[in-house]
């Protein structure tokens, strides 16, 4: 069958049921509907304890982004990081009974603006609601990751904790000389030498990589003025050293003062509690109805599935139609 009539096949069958299901007609009404369920609100569950007061428990997890993952096959709607973030600190702040803020931090890092927005809005929020802040460092918090967790007013890493990488960086592919070998030459028409910056199709020049340059140092001193507010223990030796964009292992950021213990997220819970004087104070976290929640480790629903997979699909910050400036470990 040709493809337009098995098209127009389908709509007639469509159409028809919806007539039928519509009662009496004298023709097809379109109907205009969608197959994605909307987000539904925030609703609480609580996940341990039993007294007075809320310690909430928040995710940072996966690449962080402005932008909403790809998931595919999900008829979901999706919702950023950032946005998710901002919606549950906007619920908390309704809360009076929301006392203390656990983050729970496994990300890379990810863009710089990303990164900051997330910075912003949780220190934001402890100024405005006076609330204790601990930030939880499991297997990966690493650059824009740990820019975050300086939001907190205590650190806790696993001993096992990959962290520091304390850096921004931009990348790109040079595609020119593969385009040469395949016959494939690149046109543009710009107003200026400077309109495409940071092409694939062609090496930078000197001054574009002077100009590149010159951001991403404003950046990095944006990034250790972060650091030095938030961690003031810290010295300027121990600055200098975690800013060449070192990892390290938890036990490591402990010496260098990057963080205040070694711990697990239970040891997250217990500081939060003690800080706020409330020892049964309720651990709840925000979900979506039908998410899986059980325990302090379950996952939420807008953490990415995977960080590693989401950057495969379709280069997420190695190339894409801007640079991109990251707050990112990228071994």
């Amino acid at each position: 069958m040709h493809p337009r009539k098995k098209r127009q096949g389908g709509f007639f069958i469509l159409c028809l049921a919806v007539a039928l299901l519509s009662g009496p007609t004298t023709g097809c009404a379109f109907v205009n509907l969608s197959l994605f369920r909307a987000a539904q609100p925030l609703e609480e569950k609580v996940i341990e304890g039993q007294g007075p007061g809320k310690v909430l428990l928040m995710d940072i997890s996966g690449v962080l982004s402005y932008e909403e993952e790809e998931r595919r096959g999900s008829l979901k709607e999706e919702i950023n990081l950032v946005a998710r973030v901002k919606e549950e600190l906007d619920k908390a702040s309704k809360d009076k009974e929301v006392k203390a803020l656990i983050l729970r931090i496994h990300s890379p890092g990810g863009t710089v603006n990303a990164s900051d927005l997330l910075y912003h809005e949780i220190a934001q929020y402890k100024e405005k609601r006076k609330v204790k802040v601990v930030a939880c460092l499991l297997g990966l918090a690493t650059s824009g990751g740990y820019y975050v967790a300086t939001a907190a007013d205590y650190i806790i890493a696993q001993p096992s904790t990959l962290t520091g990488s304390i850096g921004t960086i931009a990348l790109k592919f040079n595609v020119r000389g593969l385009m040469e070998k395949v016959g494939v030459e690149e046109e543009s028409v710009k107003s200026g030498d400077k309109k495409d910056m940071w092409s694939p199709f062609r090496p930078a020049t000197p001054e574009e990589r002077r100009i590149f340059q010159k951001i991403i140092d404003e950046y990095q001193g944006g990034f250790l003025e972060v650091v030095r507010a938030g961690r003031r223990e810290l010295t300027e030796t121990d600055l200098t050293i975690v800013a060449d964009g070192r990892v390290l292992t938890g036990q490591q950021a402990l010496e260098l003062h990057l963080v205040d213990q070694l711990g697990y997220l239970d040891d997250a819970v217990k500081w939060a509690r003690d800080s706020v004087g409330m020892e049964q104070a309720r651990v709840v976290t925000y979900y979506r109805p039908g998410t899986y929640v059980d325990n302090i480790y379950s996952r939420s629903e807008g953490e990415p599935r995977s960080w590693l997979g989401r950057s495969e699909q379709g280069g997420f910050f190695l190339q894409g139609p801007t640079p991109q400036f990251m707050y990112l470990w990228l071994p």
